[in-house]
């Protein structure tokens, strides 16, 4: 199967990747960055542990990871109009927290406001990019205070 996008040409700041290690346990990780993005502005909705989840039914021996579905109420609802409802199958917009050893965690993002523009789901291109600018601006502020 034939890709319309070319993976290998787009670049991290294509998808509005964000990424940065944390000193601490990873319950205190969890804590920690739930509360800077809700500082941020963002809600949380919803979250869970594939971790846990993949190790209790498949024996996955996987460790801890951690997904903050983070949900800003106003962009989100701007977003769902400039996309025809669309990018609710995206929502919400995940930081990942994994323990890359103990005592230290990777904290994880990507735009899914980027990437819905990337695979066309914007119809309101001006409205689109004023929810970019908004998003990254929002996660800039949290990722500088993790």
């Amino acid at each position: 199967m034939m890709l319309p996008i070319d993976p290998s040409q787009i670049s991290p700041e294509d998808i509005g990747e964000q990424q940065t290690t944390l000193d601490m346990d990873h319950e205190e990780a969890i804590e920690h960055v739930r509360e800077v993005f809700t500082d941020a502005g963002f809600g949380v909705p919803v979250e869970f542990s594939p971790s846990d989840m993949l190790n209790e039914k498949i024996d996955a021996g996987r460790d801890p990871y951690y997904v903050l579905g983070a949900c800003n109420p106003d962009v989100a609802d701007r977003a769902l109009d400039a996309t025809d409802n669309e990018l609710g199958a995206l929502m919400a917009c995940n930081v990942v927290i994994w323990e890359e050893e103990p005592g230290l965690q990777r904290v994880y993002h990507v735009s899914i406001m980027r990437i819905a523009r990337l695979i066309g789901m914007s119809v309101d291109d001006d409205a689109m990019e004023d929810i970019i600018a908004d998003t990254g601006e929002l996660v800039d502020d949290a990722f500088a205070n993790l």
